[in-house]
């Protein structure tokens, strides 16, 4: 008889060291678990850390899946539905894909299978379930930061970007060859540079993009000329998630409220200069 092609698929959605550990244990236990079946094989243990709610961003899985429509796994074993996905629609989609492929899926925790037809309206409910959990917990988030925001404490959600950098406590610090940068571009515009100049201005001279590209886009140089930190100041919240599922973030036009710290962090433009800018800007957009 051949052999059953197994696999396993275990997440965890953070590195903190518990559910590190919970990681290193959900891999130990499918491989002793498989390996004590004579009549199945160890095809691979899929294991990574992501978020559940978008299978796109989750590397491991996509790579499953694509081994399971090549043919090369008949059984996948995981501990429970919210492990597998925490999006219902997305959840459902891949399961039933997977049973016309002619693969099993075992959730260990709620005893499931997605080949036992009395089990699916269960599937269905536990998938909903999953992602119900998965909303209350992006809502408790978000309700966290918009505290701290109302404390006046800032909460940027960028690491990094052109000019500073963040120090151990999350303040923000200027990285000087950047903040050089920086100057030179809200130099050329205020000299008559339009942003498709500073672009080519840019390029042509080998200065490059705070992640290391050779290419500026446009909208970021605009972006950057429009941006309060550079002042010292932080005005939060001017855009927000709108859908935890997809992650889609929205310009904030009203929605939700907005919070200004002034003199938050060490300037890099002066008010008078970057004052200088937003008025030309308003004339020529």
């Amino acid at each position: 008889m051949n052999k059953l092609r197994v696999a396993a698929y275990c997440r965890v959605s953070t590195n903190h060291e518990e559910q590190e550990s919970s990681l290193e244990t959900q891999i130990s236990y499918y491989g002793k678990l498989i390996s004590e079946y004579t009549d199945w094989q160890l095809v691979k243990i899929y294991a990574e850390r992501a978020s559940g709610t978008q299978i796109k961003k989750r590397p491991e899985f996509m790579k499953m899946i694509i081994d399971c429509q090549r043919g090369k796994i008949d059984i996948i074993l995981t501990k429970s539905m919210s492990r597998f996905g925490r999006n219902t629609l997305d959840t459902l989609k891949t399961l039933y894909q997977l049973l016309n492929l002619g693969v099993k899926v075992y959730f260990v925790k709620e005893n499931l299978n997605n080949y036992n037809k009395e089990m699916r309206t269960m599937m269905v409910i536990c998938a909903g379930f999953a992602q119900e959990e998965s909303k209350n917990m992006s809502d408790n988030i978000k309700w966290g930061i918009r505290e701290r925001m109302r404390e006046g404490k800032v909460c940027l959600n960028c690491t990094r970007f052109l000019g500073y950098d963040k120090d151990e406590n999350g303040k923000l610090v200027v990285v000087e060859s950047e903040a050089v940068i920086v100057r030179k571009i809200f130099e050329l515009y205020l000299n008559g540079f339009g942003v498709r100049k500073i672009k080519k201005y840019l390029e042509e001279n080998g200065i490059k993009t705070v992640t290391g590209k050779d290419v500026w886009s446009t909208s970021t140089i605009d972006r950057i000329l429009s941006n309060e930190k550079y002042v010292g100041d932080v005005l939060m919240q001017k855009s927000f998630t709108e859908d935890f599922l997809t992650g889609k973030r929205k310009k904030n036009e009203g929605e939700l409220e907005m919070y200004f710290i002034e003199n938050d962090h060490e300037a890099i433009i002066s008010r008078e200069l970057f004052a200088c800018v937003q008025t030309r800007k308003i004339k020529h957009d």
